[in-house]
Order: structure tokens, then C-alpha cells, then sequence
């Protein structure tokens, strides 16, 4: 059955993304930690439940399953791994290490979906991707770093810029499946 949910996946993230681009420019030097703990862990259990769906059901046509799915579980269990380190006063510095590799997915993933036309606005979705992922690729140095407020209004901006990305995306998208699926029925129903 076709199930089309990366509307639900994309808002999550902008939310996330908003979360984290907080975080690191004023929650990183915080005395109270603890304040981004609820909206890591929604952040978390939302995309770790979704990619994980999408990724062993492919319920969606084509590579998007790999793009979508595979990036909302890495993203979906650094976000909980967050929440968790954050609530027991762990240090952050291996989710980093992380979040490094799984930057280095959202990079190429983007590189790819330019490179191959992929989805509507193959440019717009690709840089997402890219600047998701550069989140990813700098959380240790942001860390090493986190004294520097150049440096963490940077990161922000980064991540503001791709929260609004995928905010458009994920909006307009709502938009459109709206009026492209008010007719639709599901196969049983038929």
C-alpha cells in the first residue's frame, strides 16, 4: 500500500533542525542543559519511527526510501542520543563523532539527488541535504569550539538555512498532496 509520509519526516526535521540551531548557539554554553531535552527526544522518536518504517517497508517509489528513510534514522537516533546525554549529563563529544559520519551520508545523499534530477527541486533538495549534513559534519568542532560565538552563530545560520529549506519543501508539499490525494483510496477499498 502506498503511504506517503515524508511531509510528517520533513516537518519533524525543520523542527529539529530549529531545536538544534538553538542549541548550539545558546544551549551549548548553558548551566541548564536540560532545557532541549523534550524536543530532542520528540524530534528523535518521531524520525527514528518513520525512517525506520520507511526503510523496512519502502512504501515509497523509487531511491527516495534510501534518501528519506536511511538519513531520518541517523538523524532520529542522534536527536535521542542527544536527549539521552543531555538528561544524565554525558558528554556529547561521541554522538559528534556520530553525527560526523551520518553528516557525510546527508552530503552525498545530496550531491546524488542533484547530480541525478531526483525529486521536484532536485537544487533546493540537495542543499538541504548538504547543509544538514554540514550540521553533521561540524558538531565535534562546535563542541571544541563552543566558546567561540562566531563560530556558534555560524552553525546556527547553517542550520537555520536548512531548517528553512526543508521547511518550504516540507510545506508545500502539504499543500499539494492535500489536493493530489483527495480522491485517493487505498487498495482494499477499491
Amino acid at each position: 500500500m502506498f503511504i506517503d509520509y515524508i511531509t510528517l519526516m520533513l516537518i519533524n526535521m525543520v523542527a529539529g533542525l530549529f531545536l538544534l540551531a538553538d542549541y548550539v548557539y545558546r544551549g551549548i554554553v548553558s548551566d541548564n542543559q536540560k532545557h532541549w531535552i523534550p524536543g530532542f527526544g520528540v524530534t528523535g522518536a518521531i524520525a527514528l519511527t518513520t525512517g525506520l518504517h520507511m526503510s523496512f517497508t519502502w512504501p515509497i517509489g523509487g531511491s527516495f526510501n534510501i534518501a528519506f528513510g536511511e538519513t531520518t534514522i541517523l538523524l532520529g537516533i542522534l536527536f535521542i542520543g542527544a536527549a539521552i546525554a543531555l538528561a544524565l549529563g554525558w558528554d556529547l563529544l561521541t554522538l559528534a563523532i556520530y553525527a560526523f559520519f551520518a553528516g557525510l551520508v546527508a552530503i552525498v545523499i545530496g550531491l546524488r539527488i542533484i547530480n541525478l534530477g531526483l525529486t521536484k527541486q532536485p537544487l533546493i533538495s540537495g542543499i538541504g541535504f548538504i547543509l544538514t549534513g554540514l550540521g553533521g559534519v561540524f558538531a565535534a568542532p562546535t563542541l571544541y569550539l563552543k566558546t567561540n560565538p562566531t563560530w556558534r552563530l555560524i552553525g546556527a545560520a547553517v542550520l537555520v538555512t536548512a531548517a528553512l529549506i526543508w521547511a518550504f519543501i516540507g510545506y508545500m508539499s502539504y499543500w499539494n498532496h492535500l489536493e493530489s490525494f483527495q480522491k485517493w483510496v487505498p487498495t482494499p477499498m477499491r
